[in-house]
């Protein structure tokens, strides 16, 4: 076993002996050198359009043992990973190593997959549901490793992850393979966790519902990346985009705590002409860009960029004039898809520049303020948002510790309690987002300054919300529901959790049954 720097015992035989175990959020400074793909050529004449998916599987040359990625920008309404890996077991594959940006829901064959061998290995920014349900109780021999989108883009081009074979669900594309997510049947919006695949891996497939005449445009993803492509009945359900923790809120609770985090922001040093800010997932995150619309309004402010995942309300504050310009890595709902296509100043990026540690200089480092949410934060603000308060894998780490180390105010928003649930805690489970890159915590009750912003705590000295220490706000939380009863773990780790430099930052262990 290992310590790292928050204190996290780390079995040796699960660190990587480049990258270590976390030393902290911004210790590490490493030079990277860029992988590369495998390049075949398409000579005149040569056709890329293919008949089926089963055909496009064999030309790629796929074999035991390979690596194959998705992503993950239809969420809940994804059709293609079902598709694909269907066809893969029917074809007697075995032994592959997948790395989708994301795993949701509709996800859930993947078990069947793994229990038949067809999959033996995973990494993947969350698991969800049924699928991680399963591998926190031991269903994989090998631990999934859980990374951040901009340390999947960053392990991506760096080589750590090594694509063989990319399948990428495009809503249009045309025969020579250069694809958009703005138009079609199953629009997405942005593209920009497929990118990066389509730029790195050995053999890109495109699969799409959408066939149109030669030249497509706009290009997201150019034909100069594509080996094949595929035209099939249907890539998935564009409603599903926005389902869960994307999901416009009523809930009070959290409305009244994202009313506390819109008084943070109006409050701080931050909020003035030309700020810049990115809303996470789940209610209350989501929930502060329509009151902080009002406030822009009413001191008349407006905002530089928002960054992000973006949602049907920053498509509205863009075309009201309160944001100059929207960039964009994932597409929330529809609003966010149309706008993408129909306006200009909503602009496209990859994950890699949205925010890999390893370029120079990925778009989280230019924002001002992030807000996002948590499963758990503890005494020292570790953030958790990858398991639930019985130990099982049920989230993901996303953009969290990406936008935390990048921003200049990160605030995590999150209920004193869920249920009977404490929300703030003594440890959390799993550390995602090391606490020294969290700055303030709200809940319903009031809001906590981490004491290493002492500017901060300086700056919210008269605020209109009540403040505690995050001791008191544990010791609330307790009051109500008691002190949770401790997690028992067996030995096996199921998963490794990395921190965006490559470094190990956490395990999550097998839950005892």
């Amino acid at each position: 076993m290992a310590n790292n720097f928050n204190e996290r015992n780390i079995p040796e035989e699960v660190i990587n002996d480049q990258y270590g175990t976390f030393t902290g959020a911004l210790n590490r400074k490493d030079i990277y050198h860029r992988a590369s793909a495998e390049v075949t050529p398409v000579h005149p004449g040569d056709h890329k359009l293919v008949g089926s998916i089963q055909e496009a599987i064999k030309k790629t040359g796929l074999k035991d043992g390979m690596t194959i990625s998705f992503h993950h920008h239809f969420r809940e309404g994804d059709a293609v990973i079902n598709l694909v890996m269907g066809e893969i077991a029917k074809m007697g594959i075995k032994d592959l190593s997948i790395a989708p940006s994301s795993i949701a829901n509709v996800h859930a064959p993947l078990i069947d997959h793994i229990k038949n061998g067809v999959v033996t290995h995973i990494t993947s920014s969350g698991l969800r549901d049924n699928l991680g349900a399963a591998i926190s109780r031991g269903l994989m021999d090998e631990p999934v490793v859980i990374r951040s989108h901009g340390g999947r883009a960053r392990a991506i081009e760096a080589g750590d992850i090594h694509i063989d074979v990319a399948f990428l669900g495009a809503p249009s594309s045309d025969d020579y393979g250069n694809v958009n997510g703005s138009h079609g049947k199953a629009t997405c919006g942005s593209l920009g966790y497929a990118q990066v695949d389509a730029k790195y891996a050995d053999k890109v497939v495109v699969i799409t519902d959408n066939l149109v005449p030669y030249p497509n445009t706009p290009i997201s993803i150019p034909q100069t990346q594509v080996d094949y492509v595929v035209e099939i009945d249907s890539i998935g359900d564009p409603d599903g985009i926005a389902k869960g923790a994307t999901r416009v809120t009523k809930n009070p609770k959290d409305l009244l705590i994202a009313q506390n985090a819109n008084k943070v922001i109006t409050h701080s040093p931050y909020f003035k002409n030309g700020f810049s800010f990115q809303t996470g997932t789940g209610g209350a995150a989501l929930a502060v860009a329509r009151y902080l619309r009002q406030d822009m309004l009413k001191e008349n402010i407006k905002a530089s960029f928002a960054l992000g995942g973006i949602t049907q309300q920053m498509v509205e504050m863009l075309n009201e004039g309160l944001v100059e310009k929207i960039i964009d890595v994932q597409s929330f709902d529809k609003g966010a898809a149309q706008s993408i296509k129909e306006n200009e100043h909503h602009y496209e990026i990859s994950a890699d520049f949205y925010a890999s540690a390893g370029t120079k200089g990925p778009a989280v480092n230019k924002l001002d303020i992030v807000i996002l949410s948590a499963l758990e934060i503890d005494t020292k603000f570790n953030v958790n948002v990858l398991t639930g308060s019985d130990g099982v894998i049920r989230g993901a780490s996303g953009g969290h510790s990406d936008t935390s180390a990048g921003s200049k105010m990160n605030i995590v928003v999150t209920p004193l309690i869920r249920g009977r649930i404490p929300s703030v805690v003594e440890d959390v489970n799993t550390i995602v987002t090391p606490g020294e890159s969290v700055d303030v915590v709200v809940t319903e009750i009031g809001i906590c300054i981490n004491p290493l912003r002492a500017d901060l705590m300086e700056a919210f000295n008269g605020i209109p919300v009540p403040q505690f220490t995050i001791e008191e706000l544990k010791e609330k939380a307790y009051a109500i529901v008691g002190t949770p009863d401790p997690i028992e773990y067996e030995e096996k780790v199921v998963a490794v959790v990395e921190y965006r430099d490559g470094s190990i930052i956490d395990v999550v262990r097998k839950v005892k049954e």
